[in-house]
């Protein structure tokens, strides 16, 4: 079965999101409450919705807004502050991914197909393909 994905035009806000994100790496990713956060080497974090809506924000400000309890928080932000130390090289992280492959940003496309999204963020040496459903609220990232 072949899939039909089609190019969605983006608006303004991502537009703007996805200029200031072009140049940076991609250093780890969670997802929590149906948002996948994407750390950058920059110190922001990229916060994509199921529905591709997105946001960009210093981390601080990212992890102070996430609904979580303070300890989570901390973890979360304790990862984040070892992956910014040890960029791919970060141990013993409790909510943060890191990408096996490292994705300096080059360009961002996004596609639907029904109630899913994909965002297809290319990467120097490597890809990152984000697929998500709005009905299931899933959220997928594949490493390439």
């Amino acid at each position: 079965m072949t899939e039909d994905w089609a190019g969605k035009e983006t608006n303004t806000h991502q537009d703007h999101v996805i200029a200031h994100v072009i140049g940076a790496t991609v250093i780890g990713y969670f997802i929590l409450d149906e948002v996948l956060h994407v750390l950058l080497d920059i110190g922001f974090v990229w916060s994509m919705f199921v529905d591709g809506e997105m946001g960009l924000l210093p981390h601080p400000v990212a992890t102070a807004e996430l609904a979580v309890s303070d300890q989570t928080r901390s973890e979360i932000q304790a990862d984040i502050d070892a992956l910014l130390a040890h960029k791919l090289h970060a141990e013993q992280l409790r909510h943060l991914t890191q990408p096996q492959v490292e994705c300096v940003i080059t360009e961002v496309n996004f596609f639907a197909n029904g109630d899913r999204r994909r965002l297809v963020v290319t990467g120097e040496n490597a890809n990152l393909t984000i697929e998500t459903s709005i009905e299931t609220a899933e959220i997928r990232v594949y490493e390439f």
